[in-house]
């Protein structure tokens, strides 16, 4: 019984095109489009050295002090700028052709000329900063105790940086994959629409087909695990074939934990499936207000998670922090991408723990109404 039923739908859901095309072409659209629209996205958070020019007239060729700070700015691979010595006229004549991005004059004061404003002149400003309070404060002490001279210069020469930069993880942030990971958690509870059906197909007060089955001598639960099993099944097939395009067409980097990757991606096609059929479950009303209901809550989910605006995942997290353990879809996010960002998986469980919960609890609501729905007549 159990393989003529399970054939059966599995025949039926192949069938619906428009069900077909919702879980797997779609997403698959979807995710052509973004690495299309986030290709570059990475590139823009590369430092780039910045172009700027010192105007060369007596003040700066008496300071010394200056002349060697510029220097050790502009020399190496981690230099901070490319310094173009002209006068004054050349200066900013290259700065009206944006050819750099400010040029600094040695007068009484040291002072900066700007087009604009942005990154690279703040960075210019600070770097002046710095130096002016490092000058002020080595005058300072000079001028209180004259035999630290050398001292001084040595602290100077010999400065250390007390910060270190230490990461929790050999993987490299990568802006661009937050939404690729929504996306397959979206595609995931798309296949609510699978659940859906099956839930549809069983309640005979909607349609011709199911009051055929709730005459048929099968027990109505048996009948709809066994088809959804099926609906199972091909969502399955269709998250792993999403899962190879990402990798291995788009390029997507999904980190060195590739059976995580699988085994998370199944869970939340069995959670989305299930996910559907409850809401098909709970809505007595049309199809149409089930598929609303179905879409609502995904792309709900979605937005939160940061697939269309990504700060909204740290707002969420910030704000309302209990929504992000409640949003099945953020639960489905933030476990792909704790795969591959974090060494430890303690984050990892924590997600794949609530979804567990949620995925049982949409389970046994499920049986309940289905369970308890009886029916006059057919």
């Amino acid at each position: 019984m159990f393989a003529h039923i399970f054939n059966y739908r599995l025949k039926c859901l192949l069938r619906d095109k428009s069900t077909i095309f919702w879980t797997i072409a779609f997403p698959l659209i979807l995710a052509t489009f973004f690495r299309l629209a986030f290709s570059n996205l990475g590139s823009q958070e590369v430092f780039k050295v910045i172009d700027i020019a010192v105007v060369y007239d007596l003040q700066y060729q008496e300071d010394q002090y200056f002349r060697l700070a510029l220097d050790e700015a502009s020399t190496g691979d981690s230099r901070l700028f490319n310094i173009t010595v002209a006068t004054a006229e050349d200066a900013q004549k290259l700065l009206d052709e944006n050819l750099i991005k400010g040029y600094i004059t040695v007068d009484t004061q040291i002072k900066l000329v700007v087009k604009e404003s942005g990154l690279s002149q703040n960075i210019i400003k600070s770097f002046i900063d710095n130096y002016l309070q490092t000058v002020a404060a080595a005058s300072t002490i000079l001028r209180n105790n004259p035999s630290n001279q050398q001292e001084v210069i040595k602290s100077l020469a010999d400065r250390e940086n007390y910060i270190k930069e230490v990461s929790g993880t050999d993987a490299e942030p990568k802006t661009m994959l937050n939404y690729f990971y929504s996306l397959i958690a979206m595609a995931c509870f798309y296949g609510g629409f699978f659940g859906m059906r099956e839930t549809t197909d069983i309640q005979a007060n909607i349609s011709t087909l199911a009051a055929r089955i709730n005459v048929a001598p099968v027990h109505k639960l048996k009948a709809f695990l066994y088809s959804l099993c099926a609906a199972l099944l091909i969502h399955s097939i269709e998250m792993l074939a999403l899962l190879g395009f990402m990798h291995y067409v788009l390029k997507i980097d999904f980190g060195y934990r590739a059976g995580f990757v699988v085994l998370t991606t199944i869970i939340g096609s069995i959670a989305g499936v299930l996910m559907g059929a409850l809401i098909s479950a709970t809505v007595k009303k049309s199809e149409g207000l089930k598929v609303a209901a179905i879409l609502t809550i995904s792309m709900l989910g979605s937005f939160l998670t940061g697939m269309m605006f990504q700060d909204m995942k740290y707002i969420v997290a910030q704000n309302v922090p209990v929504l992000s353990y409640i949003n099945p879809i953020n639960l489905l996010t933030d476990a792909l991408y704790s795969l591959y960002y974090y060494d430890n998986l303690s984050r990892y469980f924590l997600n794949m723990a609530f979804l567990s919960v949620f995925t049982i609890l949409a389970t046994f609501g499920t049986y309940l109404i289905l369970r308890r729905r009886k029916y006059a007549s057919l």
